[in-house]
């Protein structure tokens, strides 16, 4: 099994804001997240119910020099606290995960982004095939973009009142 984790404490949210906005995200929410980077994310096809469990999303977005698309079905969903998403590319269901759980803490929450990938049984012999994509370089410039990418919901959900204080994606002045 190989694991990509990257770990954050975030001040001036809630492990529910976070879920909210990613269960209920549109392309036009995500590219004003960041601007440049996220390119897309929305619902493909919904799931059964209206907890989200079953929703197929796309995502597309930049992780360092990276530009990855794929589409992903939710898993799991505990509302503030956890959402698993299983990689599907082509409708195939390869034994990729990406997982968010969420802490809340005082003023802000703890999180954590992991992906994992790995089969189970006799084909764990070919989890090192997982190395060839998801390298070391891969691995920094994710938790890079993890580190990035999560402040700036804060951002996106409370913006200050002059904007440009707070906001880096802003220009000063």
């Amino acid at each position: 099994m190989l694991t990509v984790e990257s770990r954050m404490n975030l001040r001036g949210l809630t492990g529910r804001e976070i879920t909210d906005l990613l269960l209920d995200c549109d392309d036009a929410t995500y590219q004003e997240w960041w601007p440049g980077t996220h390119r897309a994310f929305h619902v493909i096809e919904p799931g059964p119910g209206k907890d989200h469990l079953g929703d197929l999303v796309w995502m597309d977005e930049l992780v360092g020099p990276r530009h990855l698309r794929m589409a992903a079905e939710v898993l799991e969903v505990a509302p503030g606290e956890r959402v698993v998403w299983q990689l599907r590319p082509w409708r195939l269901r390869p034994p990729v995960r990406l997982t968010l759980t969420l802490r809340d803490q005082g003023a802000g929450v703890e999180l954590c982004h992991t992906i994992t990938a790995g089969w189970s049984g006799w084909a764990r012999a070919f989890d090192p095939l997982w190395r060839l994509y998801f390298t070391d370089a891969f691995a920094a410039a994710m938790d890079r973009h993890v580190r990035t990418e999560f402040p700036l919901v804060r951002n996106l959900l409370h913006p200050s009142p002059s904007g440009s204080a707070t906001d880096p994606r802003r220009p000063k002045g």
